[in-house]
């Protein structure tokens, strides 16, 4: 699976610090803490007809992971959702947009790792792109990738951060393994997540998800939970194994990037019948339309 360029993003602005600049022109200090190591949280939003879903909850998550990380100087709420605001209007764009928010401790004043060598405050930038749900919702193969997911003693999975490399060398071998993505577990070999979202399984009828013990706590995924509470469509969260995907009824995928996706081949194995799955279907169709419905309004559609 490989993401197509959007001809639309040829000549889009992105945000910096309160400057908005071509997607050429170069906006980040070399002495930035994101290029030095990755220092950096992030989120990813979905703009729907001029608002957007889970926004509060995502600017949570980033505040908690900047928190987590000792930044200083955090900009407001109602700061990053001017910018947000201000980039999406000097693109006019107003749906089928997909943005990346990213707080990075901010510029030092030489290189180095000591973060009391950062002393300007924190950087914002806001990339907004023309972007609709980028998987195949036709269904997924996944390949179950060598790259552990790291438990909280090692690296505490709530914090959203920018350091990416476990995931990318996940991702690595799912190429190699001609799949669409990696299939990650943690470090006991219980299901973990994907490379870039979070997974559930069918089984018996129910909606069978791992703990976040080893990932992030997902906005889509505590949705989608939230959602068949509310729908009267059973839950559990708990370990799961790789065996129980492999013979489960059907697999699905969740995150703001991609929504929900199908997944119907795991390291070779089929998924069901091989096709998108009833109850797969029915949550996706639930999500989209109350996340259509029930966004933070920022513009006129």
């Amino acid at each position: 699976m490989l993401q197509r360029y959007d001809e639309r993003n040829a000549g889009i602005q992105y945000w910096v610090n309160g400057n908005l600049l071509h997607r050429d022109q170069p906006g980040l200090s070399p002495f930035d803490s994101v290029v030095q190591g990755g220092d950096a949280v992030w989120e990813g939003l979905r703009l729907y007809r001029g608002a957007i879903f889970g926004l509060t909850e995502h600017l949570a998550r980033l505040r908690r992971s900047a928190l987590a990380l000792g930044f200083t100087d955090i900009p407001s709420d109602d700061t990053i959702i001017a910018a947000i605001t201000a980039t999406l209007r000097a693109n006019e764009m107003v749906d089928g947009v997909h943005i990346r928010l990213t707080l990075t401790r901010g510029v030092k004043v030489t290189s180095g790792m000591d973060p009391r060598l950062n002393q300007a405050g924190p950087t914002l930038i806001v990339l907004a792109e023309h972007k609709p749900p980028v998987y195949d919702t036709g269904g997924l193969t996944l390949a179950t990738s060598s790259i552990r997911r790291p438990s909280p003693d090692v690296l505490d999975p709530k914090i959203h951060h920018n350091n990416l490399i476990n995931s990318i060398l996940a991702k690595i071998e799912a190429n190699a393994a001609g799949a669409d993505d990696a299939l990650m577990l943690d470090q006991r070999g219980f299901v973990a997540e994907t490379n870039a979202t979070h997974l559930f399984a069918v089984i018996d009828g129910r909606l069978v998800t791992p703990t976040t013990a080893a990932c992030p706590e997902g906005i889509t995924r505590q949705t989608v939970l939230d959602l068949a509470a509310r729908h009267d469509i059973p839950a559990v969260v708990r370990d799961v194994s790789l065996t129980e995907m492999y013979s489960s009824d059907e697999v699905f995928c969740t995150g703001t990037m991609g929504e929900i996706a199908a997944v119907t081949t795991i390291d070779g194995r089929r998924i069901g019948d091989g096709s998108v799955g009833p109850l797969t279907a029915r949550v996706a169709k639930i999500y989209q339309e109350h996340a259509a419905a029930n966004g933070v309004r920022l513009l006129d559609a």
